[in-house]
């Protein structure tokens, strides 16, 4: 049984064969493209598990490619880029990168981040008890675990499904502060391979759709050389 169909958008021919072989030798069903129009009509064509995407390609670049993929859902995705510098990896999880892999790279390294990668995605919560699935309810925020739903002074709000768990996970602990590291095992799980820079861009997110004021949030709130705290509005 395949462990799930991933699309490679690279490029260079030689790269994308190994990392093709690698993946298939891991049992992952693999459609590989050469640029990104190529992987958008790909990617219309059906649903893939992981996309592997080099951010320099013809036709339709790979930030675009993300910027599409974003649009319609959480598929994960593993950026691939000659680029290393921080600002850039920021920028790539920004737009929603699961995970950045910098060139050259062992393709068994990338096969093992796939996997982490799809572990984490794939994660689904053991059923809850009541205590857990209760709705948290603070001033202009309502969180309802069951449903996964988030409203904003009565207007729901979309998240993605980490966005949400970071959320929840903070709001059922208000004042606690966490770091990053702890936030990297709460909420996405024991990982090598998870980019601390990954929880910033999802507080960062979050503000975004649930604060009023971004710049001076109300409910996720940093705590300077520490990490991040939940603080319910009086």
């Amino acid at each position: 049984m395949s462990e799930g169909k991933i699309l490679i958008v690279e490029d260079e021919p030689s790269l994308r064969e190994v990392i093709a072989l690698y993946l298939r030798r891991a049992n992952f069903e693999v459609v590989s493209v050469a640029d990104g129009q190529a992987a958008l009509e790909a990617l219309q064509a059906g649903p893939v598990s992981l996309v592997v995407l080099d951010l320099m390609i013809p036709k339709v670049d790979g930030y675009q490619v993300t910027e599409w993929l974003r649009r319609r859902g959480d598929t994960p995705i593993i950026m691939v880029t000659a680029r290393r510098a921080e600002s850039d990896r920021i920028a790539g999880l920004e737009m929603g990168a699961d995970d950045y892999v910098i060139k050259p790279f062992s393709p068994q390294e990338l096969t093992s981040r796939v996997r982490a990668v799809l572990r984490r995605t794939r994660a689904t919560p053991a059923p809850a008890a009541s205590v857990e699935s209760a709705v948290l309810e603070y001033p202009g925020l309502r969180i309802e675990p069951a449903t996964r739903v988030v409203s904003v002074d009565g207007s729901e709000r979309s998240l993605t499904a980490k966005e949400f768990d970071l959320l929840l996970h903070l709001a059922r602990h208000p004042r606690q502060v966490f770091s990053r590291d702890q936030l990297l095992d709460r909420v996405w799980g024991v990982s090598e391979y998870v980019d601390p820079s990954t929880v910033t861009v999802h507080v960062r997110r979050l503000r975004e759709k649930i604060e009023a004021d971004p710049s001076q949030p109300r409910f996720i709130q940093t705590v300077w050389g520490v990490g991040y705290k939940f603080e319910a509005p009086a």
